[in-house]
């Protein structure tokens, strides 16, 4: 049968005349184009219900594929790098060293209330109070807060505090509070302020 002639057999058909109990007897163009219907419809549903799972696990596969990959790169530079990365370890370790140095232990304490002291004093300023006050506890380290209550001329009491901020050893300076002496003059003032110094917190460390 020609292409024609199937092509007009199909134009003759007629659905409601098709039983789908007795398939042989539907007519050949109509059997053929069934049969490709069907074909389509177990090809889509197969994709559906297999290939799509295929596809998500495909897609997995390739995303731990990238990570293994930059994991692969990250620990292959470390490798590389290992060497570098030691000696950085001991120069760390050198200067957190001097960094400990640079806090007093409890027996220095008394030297740097001398050394604070001594600054004052060289810078031209008096001295009304300058008192330990009670410890505060962090993690690694303990804060000793010294208040401190001085009075002279404006210049010095700069000078003083850049010489304090220059000693040896670590002391912060905190809450500054700088009023006239007097009313009667302004030449004068009165400085009061918190050093803090610190020790290291060898319990503190432990936990």
């Amino acid at each position: 049968m020609s292409l024609a002639e199937s092509l007009e057999s199909l134009r003759k058909v007629d659905l409601a005349d098709l039983d789908l109990n007795n398939l042989g007897s539907w007519p050949a163009p109509v059997k053929f184009i069934t049969g490709v219907l069907l074909l389509v419809a177990v090809l889509a549903l197969g994709y559906y219900f297999h290939l799509q799972d295929m596809q998500v696990q495909l897609e997995q596969q390739q995303a731990q594929e990238v990570t293994l990959k930059q994991q692969f790169s990250t620990k292959a530079f470390q490798a590389a790098n290992l060497e570098a990365y030691k000696e950085q370890m001991i120069e760390m370790e050198s200067s957190f060293g001097a960094l400990l140095r640079q806090l007093p232990s409890d027996t220095e304490v008394p030297g740097l209330l001398e050394d604070i002291t001594r600054t004052g004093l060289g810078s031209g300023l008096e001295f009304e109070e300058i008192k330990l006050q009670p410890e505060v506890a962090q993690q690694f380290y303990i804060e000793l807060p010294i208040q401190i209550k001085v009075v002279g001329a404006y210049h010095d009491l700069a000078t003083f505090v850049s010489g304090v901020a220059s000693l040896p050893r670590i002391v912060t300076l905190h809450d500054f509070e700088i009023n006239p002496e007097s009313k009667e003059t302004t030449s004068k003032l009165r400085m009061n302020i918190l050093a803090k110094t610190y020790r290291y917190n060898d319990k503190g460390l432990e936990q």
